[in-house]
């Protein structure tokens, strides 16, 4: 390759670089904004929402009267309605909700300790988990929660945030939040919660 050929080459890939990040800062070039940071739009409570509820399919099945949190360890099974975790011990834990797309907000998060909903099932604290969401169907429908988390005194159930009900779009009923896990792992609209 000639040096010539070289130049033109980074030169041009410089070119396509610039030309698809620029969006950020000039904004009639934000359609090509193709390789920046994903912008967040912010949502309910203040929060930026990636995935709504309607684009998960969850907005009929998060608002059902008959909406329960299944609790399954072995043969054990437990069901609850929001109303009766809402009356076990409720705690708080400020954590950050990070995404990997770049953005991190700082949240005080209101609900049950997971640990202590292992226990309604006689689960050991540092249990490894499988975590079931509404939707039904998308990559994060299921994910499975390493014990360290699920041992951690700080990982909620999350039910509300700063003292208000979790909206629909940041997980009503309940979703998990637990340090330093991303964002797209803290499973929204729980459904089930398994020892595996």
């Amino acid at each position: 390759m000639s040096r010539r050929t070289l130049l033109l080459s980074v030169g041009l890939g410089v070119g396509a670089v610039t030309l698809t990040t620029a969006g950020q800062t000039v904004p009639w070039l934000a359609p090509l904004d193709l390789f920046a940071p994903r912008s967040r739009t912010v949502g309910p409570q203040g929060l930026p929402v990636n995935r709504t509820s309607r684009q998960a399919g969850v907005t009929a099945s998060a608002v059902d009267p008959g909406w329960r949190l299944e609790l399954r360890h072995g043969t054990t099974t437990r069901t609850l309605t929001r109303d009766a975790l809402l009356a076990l011990p409720q705690s708080r834990s400020d954590l950050p909700i990070a995404c990997v797309e770049g953005w991190s907000v700082g949240v005080a998060w209101d609900g049950v300790v997971l640990r202590r909903l292992l226990a309604e099932v006689d689960a050991p604290p540092s249990s490894r988990l499988r975590l079931t969401s509404l939707e039904r169907s998308g990559a994060y429908r299921v994910t499975e929660l390493p014990a360290e988390y699920a041992a951690d005194p700080l990982t909620l159930v999350a039910l509300g945030i700063d003292g208000e009900p979790l909206h629909l779009e940041h997980g009503y009923p309940a979703r998990l939040v637990a340090p330093g896990r991303p964002g797209v792992l803290q499973t929204k609209w729980l459904r089930s919660i398994e020892v595996i």
